[in-house]
């Protein structure tokens, strides 16, 4: 295995280190979101990987081996929807036992939730965020592109419980579409462990006709939880961690915002993406990425894997949500959320 250098890992050039490898297993998803994985006027267009364009899991845990050599300690797994991967399970197990992975967690949208969460758990998943738009049948089944099933879901939040996962449930908040329902979801949530995260609507990809009036910024939607449930605000479980955190004033526990565009974080952004093509992404709004996929199968050793790494993301200088702030309209094109992972 790959080992660090002298200076530790490596750093960008805004002085950032590597922390957190998400992975995206599959392309393929079972829903079809608006903001993310909308459907056409002509129905579905798109065009998946074969079984054969994608890593695979010896291909998978290799590159996050060396990865987790360089700096790397937290590891997700995402999609498209990553429980469509049949034998995640096992996957699961084999990136928990590798040393130096402190976190391992999933994104799904919790619909083939029920039947896996014991078996992810006792392969060593220690989280799970869950993604839910909304509470309300018609909203969600909108949201979903007419293809959740609200009570798998459901069912799915359950079984996680019953596994010993507290969830983070993400949110994302469109203005006109689900704004009007978010205190139901949130009340559905208060007084348990699990932490809803209201996310504000982004400009991912290049399908969603993603508008800036459409974007309910955060402080909005803080201000009337507030009003009916006052909170207060909470310091961050460490540096870069995405959302801001508020407890509820009366012990039902608490909430986050993730808010790229009114507030961008990428000043302590440690995340960096790999297909499912194999190819590894700095940003979630990347216009290219760097392909590993055949230095892996043309026999490349860990240590030039290891090299190809660090000079990738030496040369990273990547900010968009910042840029984003200063620009009028959004920058394109950009690499699909489903292909590169939430």
């Amino acid at each position: 295995m790959a080992q660090k250098s002298d200076n530790g890992a490596p750093k960008d050039r805004f002085n950032r280190p590597i922390r957190d490898l998400r992975i995206s297993l599959i392309d393929r998803c079972n829903y079809r979101c608006p903001y993310c994985m909308p459907s056409s006027k002509f129905g579905d267009d798109y065009e998946f990987l074969s079984r054969s364009a994608r890593l695979n899991h010896d291909e998978i845990v290799r590159l996050a081996g060396i990865m987790v050599s360089l700096g790397v300690n937290k590891l997700r797994l995402t999609g498209g929807e990553p429980l469509l991967d049949k034998h995640i399970v096992d996957l699961v197990g084999r990136l928990a036992s590798i040393d130096g992975v402190q976190d391992l967690a999933l994104t799904t949208n919790g619909q083939l939730l029920a039947s896996r969460a014991q078996q992810l758990r006792d392969a060593g998943l220690k989280r799970v965020t869950l993604s839910l738009d909304s509470l309300d049948p018609e909203t969600f089944a909108a949201m979903s592109g007419g293809r959740g099933d609200l009570q798998a879901v459901l069912g799915g939040i359950a079984a996680a419980e019953d596994a010993g996962f507290a969830l983070k449930i993400n949110t994302v908040v469109q203005r006109g579409v689900n704004d009007g329902a978010l205190l139901d979801l949130i009340e559905h949530f208060r007084g348990t462990p699990h932490v809803v995260r209201m996310i504000e609507y982004m400009d991912v990809g290049n399908r969603n006709g993603w508008r800036r009036d459409e974007v309910v910024p955060s402080e909005e939607v803080l201000q009337t939880i507030h009003e009916r449930w006052p909170v207060s605000p909470l310091e961050p479980n460490y540096r870069g961690e995405v959302a801001r955190r508020y407890r509820y004033d009366d012990g039902a526990g608490e909430i986050g915002f993730i808010s790229s565009v009114t507030a961008p974080f990428c000043g302590d952004c440690h995340r960096a993406r790999l297909a499912a093509d194999g190819t590894l992404y700095t940003c979630l709004f990347a216009t290219q990425g760097t392909r590993f996929l055949e230095p892996l199968r043309r026999g490349a050793t860990d240590d030039e894997i290891a090299n190809m790494v660090s000079r990738v993301w030496r040369r990273r200088d990547d900010r968009y949500s910042e840029q984003r702030a200063m620009s009028e309209q959004p920058l394109l094109p950009k690499v699909e959320m489903y292909r590169v992972g939430g």
